[in-house]
């Protein structure tokens, strides 16, 4: 004679089952380790701003393109969108990262609330709707008061993007240095920017010579320097984010190359 109750919660069990392996959130920790949806990314990258630039003289197998896609003015309950208005040439098969760069409007704050969070982050996954960029980099020196609006929008935009699509931010280096705040947040790396560093250049500078290393990991796999200033000691294994004032050339790009791989 069947047990139709044993029967009833044994089909149960294996419904329930069967919905955890085909429905349970795949979270991306464990996924993917901090760094390896970057592995693909050429060890040089070349950041292209607001400006035009011809980049097809270069060779994809070794340098990649971080290129401006959009910048996000945020005033009061508002996100003010403007799109790269100038042109950018790079070879087909050359890896690019998508940047957008945010920032506050200093007269009219702003308000920081949810639904502004969500219109920033509908903004920027509208910009990468149609782009082929293997990552996502995020550039915003937010403050002290804008750090939990910051630490809740890369939630968001980790749990929107498909998990192969890296997530990297760049960071002041008093960040990667005096602060834990970035331990927390869901991204492949944090970028250093070792140039336009103001009072402390010097300081941090001097520490990264003397062999000093950053205190978050996430900063010690990429830094970010500029062709028109001193380089820090680079240490070997880190991603180097090129930035120049000028336009890229053939020359500028083998003066920084030199530079570089002139070091001991």
């Amino acid at each position: 004679m069947i047990d139709h109750c044993l029967l009833i919660r044994r089909l149960t069990l294996a419904i329930l089952l069967t919905a955890g392996a085909c429905g349970r959130p795949s979270s991306p920790q464990r996924l993917w380790k901090a760094g390896e949806r970057q592995a693909s990314l050429p060890s040089r990258m070349l950041w292209a701003w607001e400006r035009p630039e011809d980049l097809r003289f270069i060779d994809p197998h070794r340098f990649g393109v971080a290129l401006l896609a959009a910048t996000l003015h945020l005033v009061g309950n508002d996100v003010r969108v403007r799109p790269r208005l100038q042109p950018i040439s790079v070879p087909p098969e050359c890896p690019t990262v998508a940047v957008i760069h945010i920032e506050s409007d200093t007269r009219q704050r702003p308000l920081l609330n949810a639904a502004l969070r969500r219109a920033v982050l509908r903004s920027i996954l509208h910009q990468m709707k149609d782009t082929r960029a293997k990552a996502l980099q995020i550039d915003f020196d937010a403050r002290q008061s804008e750090r939990t609006f910051y630490h809740d929008l890369l939630f968001d935009l980790r749990g929107s993007l498909p998990y192969s699509t890296g997530l990297a931010m760049t960071a002041l280096a008093s960040w990667c240095l005096d602060d834990d705040w970035l331990e927390s947040l869901p991204v492949d790396e944090a970028i250093p920017m070792l140039f336009r560093m103001g009072a402390d250049a010097l300081t941090i500078r001097a520490a990264l010579t003397a062999g000093a290393n950053f205190r978050s990991p996430l900063c010690r796999q990429s830094w970010g320097v500029a062709t028109d200033e001193p380089l820090p000691l680079i240490l070997s294994g880190r991603r180097l984010y090129l930035f120049s004032s000028r336009p890229w050339s053939r020359m500028e790009l083998a003066r920084i190359m030199q530079r570089t791989e002139a070091q001991p």
